[in-house]
């Protein structure tokens, strides 16, 4: 990532996180601190309508809770949707898949701690622990604005690259840590996309990640044990 790009999404990036919040589609939480899990998808990778569909089926509308057994069921037919290969499919090609995964690492250390990723042929997720003065909502910006120019100049093709929201959810302890890393990493094996997490290039699994990153320590939780 070059001056120029870093540039271009700084201001953006300054932006602090936000709590609670939604714009009609899922609801999200941004607060410094937390471990966050956050799943973002390829534009043409599940069609609105039929989330829109999932939605009346289910009854459910913005005052929904996140928590709410309806809104798990929601979150579960997106993930079986996207694992099944919808769309284009654009990040099966390498070139591709290493500019997202070079965007997730750049500001590692600096705007969050990377813990976890695994960018699929048409969604990405990771594992992230928030910094202070960088929200979730920002960053995300960040990543996709970056990589939805580079990868079409790449392509030569033009349009919307990323569908515009974003699924996240906040690491309530050490279990739903190391369930969710697992759940990343093992996300193209379950797909049938290979056999070992490790198989899979473009991945937290296929690094050699330190201890550092596989910490459910985080800001959070340091400061209610006292720690600052």
């Amino acid at each position: 990532m070059s001056e120029e790009q870093q540039r271009e999404t700084r201001g953006r990036d300054a932006r602090g996180p936000r709590g609670w919040y939604s714009r009609g589609y899922l609801p999200h939480f941004d607060h410094p601190g937390l471990i966050q899990s956050i799943t973002f998808r390829l534009a043409d990778a599940l069609p609105q309508h039929v989330v829109d569909e999932w939605r009346r089926e289910l009854v459910i509308d913005r005052h929904t809770p996140a928590n709410d057994p309806r809104m798990i069921e929601l979150r579960r037919k997106i993930d079986r949707y996207e694992d099944a290969g919808h769309g284009s499919c654009v990040l099966r090609d390498p070139r591709a898949a290493g500019i997202v995964e070079n965007a997730l690492l750049f500001f590692d250390g600096e705007r969050y701690r990377l813990i976890a990723w695994c960018v699929m042929p048409n969604h990405v997720h990771v594992m992230i622990e928030t910094f202070e003065a960088f929200g979730v909502p920002a960053l995300f910006y960040s990543w996709k604005a970056y990589t939805a120019k580079e990868i079409n100049k790449l392509l030569g093709r033009r349009g919307q690259f990323w569908f515009e929201e974003f699924r996240d959810r906040f690491i309530r302890d050490e279990r739903h840590f190391h369930t969710s890393v697992a759940y990343i990493e093992n996300n193209p094996v379950k797909a049938g996309w290979c056999r070992v997490p490790e198989e899979w290039v473009f991945s937290s699994a296929a690094q050699n990640t330190d201890h550092r990153r596989r910490s459910f320590d985080s800001q959070d939780t340091r400061k209610r044990r006292g720690g600052g």
